[in-house]
């Protein structure tokens, strides 16, 4: 796709100055932690990946140094060197200045995904220095600068370019990044999912902070038909991938879809090569016209008799794996907030709609095995459904079974007062730590529910199989809301739902089977930020001065004991062996507590360590177990 204007120093623009940035990164970046610090190579990356959406180029390179600086190479055009109108360099506009660049400026880019167009001046900002080489115009032209902006040597002509592209090495301030350092996995899932999207791309990744290197490089020619098999990898398929596209009034479409034998759908969308994980127009419009084509599908095959209600769009989704990827042009590109979460652009969703029921309606025509394959999974998610409806409206209007009531009221200690916007609900393992939770909690908002035993893995489990599962059945009429589709955050009985499990492998392994439920059947509740879990301590140090202090991890303990004697040390092996004091204090007073939130940064990752950790697949598993998680021999434990 070719630019349709020169691309020199008359076509940057600068909007405004620098200076804030350094004062307040977390309004550029975001945060000052690992993702701040990843988002600055995304910045950098970004510039590349914008070159090659555009027609430009087709490799970027990234190196993480030994020193811990991080180079970005790429064979776009190269920024240009010419003398900018503002008398500056124009690489230097582009690296000091914030809001310069060629996005600004119509007709550089066609298309363009880069965040918002501080990236580069931003970079700078909160580095110690950065190198910029760039390859254009004949010419291998170098500038450096130190301080977070300041110009270490001006541009400057260094030899002769047979080839175009330009290379940013930096070095991040790590007294503003602390304790932070780039992660060689973080960039290989990030770079892995633009090789997807960009099927002329091909990225390679060297780690060489070690004396031994580690190199990835990503490139595929099948495209999103590849990411949708990557995300498969572990599932069982019903349908072959079926591959959607398109253009339309500019607005360029290509989507690949299949489904599968699992109860969730994962809908990935991105526009211009940024990820819109609030969805949007685009999202609206695939939905759409799956739910319609289908439906009318249904009918005029006899699948749907005349009595029966239509699907709704949750049944026609049901194992749905697509991937949507749409290039827009700039005058035409909408987002609604900040962000770039979700894309505005009304006229993507009628695009959208068009190209996909017209070719998905030719494509079901012609694979009639796999469109009863499909619609068999439509209907038992259809009787699913209307189960799962039934006993919400039971529960809502006081109708639950007796037996249900009965074993609500055998396992759950309800808060006194009946405020869902404050009260919480507490998930624990056992009899032994339900009594010591009752005893600790403060009756008047706090609630306790004891579970007996590991519940089901509802990764391998349906929405049926889920209630006919005690403990689960339980746990969903006790937070309300219902389960499934059906689930709906404002109908919750809890503000906060907190799993406090032992500190222990099968405490662990509670933990990992309820956040799963959860996940999958219901999700909003991790979304709208319902769901933590506690952080009991591990040990309790009492010195001879009677002083005591709690730990909660195996390295803050060794750190303190260190060079002492005459302690005393319990290790909590479990909630029960804690008497409700400590336990109030410790995980449960709000006052002194601590709780970690559960969050979905990336819903992508998530549901591929979802399915691999907890699915049916062993091997999977296992190769992520071997490469991620460190075994040892040594006690953790020692006093």
């Amino acid at each position: 796709m070719a630019a349709t204007k020169k691309y020199d120093a008359s076509s940057i623009k600068i909007l405004e100055g620098l200076e804030a940035v350094r004062k307040r990164p977390g309004m550029y970046i975001g945060s000052t932690d690992k993702k701040g610090l990843h988002h600055l190579a995304w910045e950098i990356i970004d510039n590349g990946i914008d070159e090659i959406i555009n027609g430009y180029g087709n490799t970027i390179k990234i190196i993480m140094n030994k020193d811990g600086s991080l180079t970005v190479a790429d064979n776009g055009r190269g920024v240009p060197i010419g003398k900018h109108a503002s008398g500056k360099s124009t690489p230097e506009v582009v690296y000091t200045i914030l809001h310069a660049g060629g996005k600004f400026e119509e007709g550089n880019y066609k298309v363009s995904g880069g965040l918002h167009g501080v990236g580069a001046s931003v970079v700078n900002a909160l580095s110690d220095w950065m190198d910029v080489i760039i390859y254009t115009d004949g010419k291998i032209s170098e500038i450096k600068f130190k301080n977070g902006g300041e110009v270490d040597k001006p541009l400057k002509t260094v030899g002769t370019a047979k080839h175009t592209g330009t290379i940013v090495t930096f070095m991040p301030n790590y007294n503003i990044f602390k304790n932070c350092k780039f992660s060689f996995t973080t960039l290989c899932e990030r770079m892995q999912e633009s090789a997807f999207l960009l099927p002329r791309l091909t990225v390679e990744i060297e780690d060489r902070t070690d004396d031994e290197i580690n190199k990835e490089v990503y490139h595929y020619e099948d495209g999103l038909s590849a990411f949708v098999r990557y995300i498969n990898e572990d599932k069982k398929e019903i349908s072959n991938i079926m591959s959607v596209s398109g253009n339309k009034g500019g607005i360029n479409v290509d989507i690949a879809l299949q489904y599968t034998d699992t109860y969730n759908e994962t809908i990935e969308s991105f526009v211009n090569n940024v990820k819109t994980p609030d969805g949007g127009s685009h999202e609206v419009g695939f939905k759409t016209a799956i739910t319609k084509l289908f439906n009318e599908y249904a009918r005029d095959n006899g699948i749907l008799k005349q009595k029966d209600s239509n699907f709704e769009g949750s049944d026609t989704r049901e194992g749905l794996t697509a991937i949507i990827n749409l290039q827009i042009p700039e005058e035409l590109l909408q987002f609604e907030g900040q962000t770039k979460g979700k894309l505005g652009t009304p006229e993507a969703k009628k695009v959208v709609e068009d190209i996909v029921y017209d070719n998905l309606k030719f494509y079901l025509q012609e694979h009639k095995a796999e469109a009863t394959k499909v619609m068999e999974k439509m209907m038992g998610s259809r009787v699913a459904r209307e189960a799962a409806r039934k006993a919400r409206d039971e529960a809502r209007l006081g109708k639950t079974k007796k037996k249900d009531q009965a074993s609500l009221s055998d396992k759950l200690t309800p808060p006194q007062a009946r405020n869902s916007k404050i009260n919480e609900l507490f998930i624990v393992e056992g009899t032994s730590a339900g009594g010591s939770a009752k005893q600790a909690r403060d009756r008047k908002y706090q609630g306790v529910l004891p579970l007996r035993g590991k519940v089901l893995n509802t990764e391998k489990a349906s929405l049926a199989d889920a209630y006919k599962n005690e403990e689960l059945n339980t746990l969903i009429h006790c937070i309300g809301g219902g389960v499934g589709s059906e689930f709906d955050c404002k109908d919750i009985n809890y503000d906060k739902v907190i799993i406090m499990t032992d500190a222990d492998d099968d405490g662990c392994h509670i933990q990992c089977l309820l956040l799963t439920f959860f996940y999958r059947f219901m999700k909003p509740l991790i979304e709208e930020g319902h769901l933590y879990i506690a952080m009991p301590p591990l040990f309790k140090v009492t010195l001879p001065s009677k002083e005591f202090h709690y730990f909660y991890t195996n390295e803050d303990y060794k750190e303190y004991v260190q060079g002492k004697s005459n302690y005393t040390v319990q290790r909590y092996k479990g909630l029960g062996e804690m008497n409700p004091e400590p336990l109030r204090v410790t995980t449960m007073d709000p006052k002194t507590r601590n709780l970690i939130k559960v969050n979905i940064n990336d819903a992508l990752l998530a549901e591929k360590r979802v399915s691999v950790l907890m699915g049916d697949s062993v091997e999977p598993r296992k190769e992520w177990i071997n490469e991620n998680v460190d075994f040892s021999l040594e006690d953790d434990f020692k006093i």
